[in-house]
């Protein structure tokens, strides 16, 4: 891996070498879009072995257990983690493993408003510098029928989102409202990402 991050120089954005401990498609593709350069080193850890508990507080220490696995081998690198789950009922909704999993998700969320989480960290272990934020979205679905239901679980779009769906792509025709950001449904909140990343100093525009 380099340890310098090489800046386009068309890029007016200057940056500090930055790591995104992901290996979200979702997440890359935002970051690029919101002109970040950075290199992707996935966290490899069990996020089953974490407790459950509060919202905010399990997606917080989720992203701050996958961001230092990350920092600790690249101390100055600054490194972004983030961790997203849907939540309705005080329920944690995970990523459905079958076509039952995902029609009972969506089931639960169909005609009402539930709630997307996501938590963020982003930490430079040299520095003793360490941020964490968790951002909520509230998302309003539609009435869906069961025809609707059993069409898009038949897709392969469910089966690796929390939530069993993606704003972004097929499941926009089920979401009749957010209160928030759209991209913390995505999987990420860009705002406040880029926002932290400005005050810490990593980036200048």
């Amino acid at each position: 891996m380099n340890q310098t991050n090489q800046i386009n120089k068309t890029n007016p954005l200057y940056q500090e070498s930055i790591i995104l401990a992901s290996k979200s498609p979702r997440r890359k593709e935002l970051l690029e879009q919101a002109g970040l350069k950075f290199e992707i080193m996935a966290a490899d850890i069990d996020e089953d072995s974490v407790p459950l508990s509060r919202p905010r507080d399990y997606v917080s220490e989720l992203s701050r257990i996958k961001t230092d696995h990350i920092a600790k081998r690249y101390p100055d690198h600054w490194v972004i983690g983030a961790d997203t789950i849907v939540v309705v009922d005080d329920a944690i909704l995970g990523k459905p493993k079958t076509r039952d999993d995902a029609g009972q998700m969506l089931t639960s969320l169909n005609n009402r408003c539930h709630s997307v989480f996501t938590g963020f960290t982003i930490s430079c272990q040299a520095r003793k510098i360490t941020l964490t934020k968790t951002i909520e979205t509230k998302v309003l679905f539609k009435n869906l029928s069961l025809e609707e239901i059993n069409w898009y679980t038949g897709t392969d779009e469910p089966y690796d989102k929390a939530g069993g769906y993606g704003i972004q792509g097929i499941g926009a025709f089920m979401v009749r409202k957010i209160n928030g950001s759209y991209s913390n449904v995505v999987g990420l909140p860009v705002c406040e990402v880029m926002e932290s990343l400005s005050t810490l100093g990593i980036i200048h525009l």
